[in-house]
Parts: C-alpha cells; sequence; structure tokens
C-alpha cells in the first residue's frame, strides 16, 4: 500500500506554514514533507511534528535566496563556502527534526558558464555533502527538475542524476524521482522507476499539464501506483501538486485505506 506524504510547501497554502501541520493530520496524513524548515526554530517544529502525531520525511538543503529566484547552489562555483555552511545547518535541524535524508537541488546553470566546471563544483559538493550526512546518519539525495519549470536547472534528467551519483561515489547518495517532472523531461515511467528501484529513495507525484492533483491529467496514477507496490518501492511518496481548489476537496485521488481517517 502507498504511504503519502503531505508536501506542506505545496498543499494547505492558505494559511500560514505552521497551521499546515494540523490541517495535514485532519486531513488523514501521517507524514510530512517540505522544502525548508529554515526560517522557524528546530525546536518548533519538532514540537508540531509531535503534537500532530507526524513523521517528516524529507526536507531540502539551504537552496539560496529563493524569493529571488535561486533554486540551489550546489553547481555554483562561487558559493562553496555558503554550501557547506548549509549542509552543516541542514544536519543540525535533521537530528531535531528525526527526518532521515535531505534532498540537494543542484541549482541553475548561469548563462556563459562552462558546464564541466558546473559539474565538477557539483560533484565535489555532493561528495562533501554525503560525508557530513553519512556521520549524522542520513541519506543524501539529488533531484532532476524539468527546464520548462524551471529554465537552466542543471540536473533535469534521470541518467544525468544517476551519472553524478556514480562519480559522486557515496553509498548513502541516492536519487530524488519526481513523476512530474520526469514525465516533462523524459516519459517512460514506470520502466525507469522499476530500473532503477534501487537508487531511488524518494518519489514525488503532481499531474501534468498543470502540476495539479492525481487524475487530473495525463499520467495513469492508479497504473503507478499499483506498479510501485508491485516493483517493491518502500519509500514514502511526497504530494508535491498545486491543489486545483482546496487540498482536502482534491484528495479523492487517493488509494482507499492509504492514510488514516482524519481526526
Amino acid at each position: 500500500m502507498p504511504r503519502f506524504a503531505a508536501n506542506l510547501s505545496m498543499l494547505f497554502t492558505e494559511v500560514p506554514f505552521l497551521e499546515r501541520f494540523g490541517r495535514a493530520a485532519d486531513a488523514g496524513f501521517e507524514a510530512v514533507e517540505f522544502l525548508f524548515p529554515y526560517a522557524w526554530p528546530a525546536a518548533t517544529i519538532r514540537e508540531l511534528l509531535d503534537a500532530h502525531g507526524l513523521r517528516l520525511v524529507l526536507h531540502n538543503l539551504p537552496a539560496g535566496d529563493w524569493e529571488a529566484g535561486e533554486r540551489g547552489i550546489a553547481c555554483l562555483p562561487d558559493r562553496v563556502d555558503e554550501f557547506r555552511a548549509g549542509v552543516a545547518t541542514a544536519v543540525e535541524y535533521a537530528k531535531v527534526l528525526g527526518v532521515g535524508q535531505l534532498n540537494c537541488l543542484a541549482g541553475k546553470a548561469p548563462a556563459g558558464a562552462d558546464p564541466a566546471l558546473l559539474r565538477a563544483t557539483l560533484v565535489a559538493n555532493l561528495r562533501h555533502a554525503a560525508g557530513e550526512l553519512a556521520r549524522a546518519g542520513l541519506k543524501l539525495l539529488i533531484e532532476p527538475i524539468n527546464t520548462f519549470d524551471i529554465p537552466a536547472f542543471f540536473v533535469h534528467r534521470t541518467d544525468q542524476a544517476l551519472d553524478l551519483l556514480d562519480e559522486v561515489g557515496a553509498s548513502n547518495a541516492f536519487l530524488q524521482y519526481d513523476i512530474y517532472h520526469a514525465q516533462r523531461m523524459e516519459g517512460e515511467l514506470a520502466a525507469t522507476l522499476q530500473k532503477h528501484l534501487a537508487r531511488i529513495a524518494h518519489v514525488q507525484i503532481a499531474d501534468n499539464p498543470g502540476r495539479h492533483e492525481p487524475g487530473s491529467g495525463e499520467i495513469h496514477y492508479p497504473f503507478l501506483f499499483e506498479h510501485l507496490d508491485r516493483i517493491g518501492y518502500a519509500g514514502w511518496i511526497g504530494c508535491e501538486y498545486k491543489p486545483a481548489a482546496a487540498t482536502e476537496a482534491g484528495l479523492g485521488w487517493m488509494p482507499a485505506g492509504s492514510r488514516r481517517a482524519g481526526r
């Protein structure tokens, strides 16, 4: 049976972030994920997780100035010190929050930058991050993101991400497979999930077009959920989509029994 985590950066956005934990629990979710915890004390978020009986399954490493349009700094040669300081911060948050894996956003390639230099920088930063996370008992994830939504994003295909992980060579480094991004860039979803299952630590979902809830577009999610069960995927599935209306009104796509009854 698939296990779904509410992405609090995308769901329940009509209320302030700290109020979304209770909404997720009331909607029947047992786990959550989100982009970043760093605007709040780790202890505050931990109290909310505990108060609502929720498990945190994922958040990202610091990714630069999000409001200014940055989407990660791991490939940027002039931001290495900032990236590595962010890794240390993320590990400290993870220790408090009880999360077992952190996602690294590679960032956007600056116009005119040397791709070989960007790749070398990313590989070195991933090796550093994987080592620091391994010492804390954590997994490091890397996520390909489509270049229609985020032009110039440096890591945008599954094979590219796996090649990077091969070069990094860390046993605790894995792929985060976002079905929406993969559909936009390459398709071949079921076969890719099966072929690389051992290297996929986390799956995220949204439909296409529109990045709304499953069932709103072209992706046949009932088949994919059954496929993930059939091939033995044991991780969480993050609901990282933009609800077409209120989040609770759009949860009918979830397989029966895949979340607890609302409180």
